[in-house]
């Protein structure tokens, strides 16, 4: 190793490191990642050792501990891998060992906290071959994909452990928030044991009062029978938006399932139907209206003004509705009536259940799209769990979707490391 310590006092470390500059510049960066990774290694040991004991008993609780042995142990960094001698501890009666490096270092699974934190985070994106790959070509850091996953499945297993306890602060605003969008949504992933299933996300979006959308906060749960454990973890997000917001209206989207009405009607004031929904079954029932082919350019211009009124006049829906069952008395093909019929029920049933007053949602800047969790169930599912040929257990779901949605919703990420730094490790998983 070309890095030595030149100098050490008061926590404070002067490194001396050899760097060449021969070849090309190409060449000269690798060596100048190579000088930077020694120095981290050599660093991070010195920093390590500060969480050690000198070896002195020491008391957990009402139990005395006393060092065992001074052990070796190698640990997993940024920079590559760091052997360190440290002191394991145990009481007189044998038992569970104790390592107060590891403990106040934070130490996961071997990995030191800012390396769990960037392959967690790598592995919130990629599958693992490619985190792999990442990490040997763009840091010059060698892992097995082993490790890897035993490191981000634990972090996992964190997030999930503390999903009902530890509460973020959301990021300062610049502006009032006037409107909260609550949306949800699913999307299948293929399971080991079940083939496809359904996963949910759930969105929770704050909106200022010229209708900008200023963040999101965002909820994912695995496939499960009857969804308890997604509603339960989407209502405790809806009510801290609440309690943070107590002025502003709250709007549930969504795109028309009858299971999703039952949920949003319980948490918001006002519920609208996904206004592009709407429009797709209109276009698709417009060639009901003008089922003749020299029509198409009279048909076009009939759904735009409707599409228009629809989203700016009042009563626009039931006139179109009324327009619609008068175009059942033509002689229809199959498909052509089988779309009109379609269109005519979604638009009977949203209109009874008031979910179509879009010029109220426009005139007042809410919400009026659920492209929000359209979105989400892309970045935060299909992306990760939806590539060719991957087949998810639970518990690989569930650990993937809490990390996820923990590196999406703004501010949270880095706010659950802190809590780790701030009160340790948590045991989980037994």
């Amino acid at each position: 190793m070309a890095a030595r310590i030149i100098s050490q006092t008061n926590g404070e470390l002067t490194i001396q490191v050899k760097v060449s500059l021969k070849g090309s510049m190409l060449e000269s960066e690798q060596s100048i990642i190579e000088s930077i990774n020694e120095v981290g290694m050599l660093a991070t040991g010195e920093a390590l050792k500060q969480f050690d004991t000198d070896g002195s008993p020491i008391v957990m609780g009402d139990i005395k501990l006393t060092a065992r042995c001074n052990s070796g142990k190698t640990y997993q960094t940024p920079y590559g891998a760091v052997h360190i001698e440290r002191h394991v501890y145990q009481s007189s009666k044998g038992g569970k060992i104790y390592v107060p490096l590891e403990s106040g270092a934070r130490i996961i699974q071997g990995a030191s906290p800012r390396f769990a934190k960037m392959i967690s985070h790598k592995y919130s994106s990629l599958a693992a071959p490619s985190v792999i790959d990442d990490l040997a070509e763009n840091h010059d850091r060698k892992l097995s994909i082993a490790y890897l996953q035993k490191v981000t499945d634990y972090v996992g297993t964190i997030a999930q452990a503390k999903e009902e306890r530890w509460d973020y602060e959301p990021p300062k605003l610049d502006k009032a928030i006037i409107t909260i969008g609550i949306s949800l949504d699913g999307a299948y992933v293929l399971t080991v044991n079940d083939g496809y299933r359904e996963a949910m996300v759930g969105t929770i979006s704050l909106y200022d009062s010229e209708g900008e959308r200023q963040d999101t906060i965002y909820v994912a749960a695995s496939p499960e029978y009857g969804k308890e454990h997604f509603f339960a973890k989407f209502e405790r997000e809806i009510s801290q938006s609440k309690a943070r917001y107590p002025d502003a209206q709250t709007i549930g989207v969504a795109d028309g399932a009858k299971n999703n009405w039952a949920f949003l009607a319980a948490h918001t004031t006002r519920q609208i139907l996904d206004y592009w929904h709407a429009t797709e079954y209109l276009s698709e029932a417009s060639h009901a209206v003008f089922p003749n082919k020299g029509d198409n350019a009279t048909r076009e211009m009939w759904l735009e003004q409707q599409c228009h009124n629809l989203k700016h006049k009042q009563g626009a829906a039931g006139r179109i509705l009324e327009a619609l069952r008068q175009c059942s008395e033509k002689r229809l093909s199959p498909a052509l009536r089988e779309k009109l019929d379609a269109t005519i029920s979604y638009f009977k049933n949203n209109i009874a259940g008031g979910r179509m007053k879009y010029h109220i949602h426009t005139k007042n800047n809410f919400p009026i799209g659920s492209g929000v969790v359209e979105a989400a169930c892309k970045t935060i599912i299909k992306q990760r769990l939806g590539a060719s040929a991957m087949r998810w257990k639970s518990e690989g779901i569930k650990m993937i979707l809490s990390l996820r949605t923990l590196v999406k919703t703004k501010g949270r990420w880095n706010q659950f490391w802190d809590k780790i730094n701030f009160s340790g490790v948590p045991v989980v998983g037994q």
